[in-house]
């Protein structure tokens, strides 16, 4: 399934993902200019919504039967470098705790073959139908 092509804010980004599964999802994001904040370097806000479209796939991977989907309650990043324009970043997303209710994944983020750059955690809960 392309997950991605399901999030039209991924998509816009460019986000791509290259494995989804219940126990871990990995994608990449190239840093474009037009994601970039001053000095060349992607935006927080890019690095924040590449991490959280990664942990939402494998929320709703990790969805229990008869569950409609998750939304994301909570989200906290500590960035722990830099982004350059030109670079790709990858993130792999693991799970924390899977519940009935809630679910929390942790997303690092590094530049590709290289250093660190968010490490990201954040609650998605899950939706019932009415």
């Amino acid at each position: 399934m392309d997950f991605a092509a399901t999030m039209p804010l991924a998509k816009t980004l460019g986000i791509a993902i290259d494995e989804g599964t219940k126990d871990r999802v990995s994608g990449r994001l190239l840093v474009r200019a037009d994601i970039c904040t001053a000095g060349n370097i992607v935006h927080g806000g890019a690095i924040m919504a590449f991490a959280d479209c990664l942990g939402a796939v494998g929320a709703f991977l990790s969805l229990p039967e008869g569950a409609s989907g998750t939304t994301t309650i909570e989200s906290k990043t500590n960035f722990l470098g830099a982004g350059p324009a030109g670079s790709w970043l990858v993130g792999e997303a693991t799970p924390v705790k899977v519940g009935k209710r809630l679910s929390v994944w942790q997303t690092r983020i590094r530049i590709e073959g290289g250093a660190e750059v968010a490490l990201v955690t954040q609650t998605q809960m899950v939706l019932w139908p009415s």
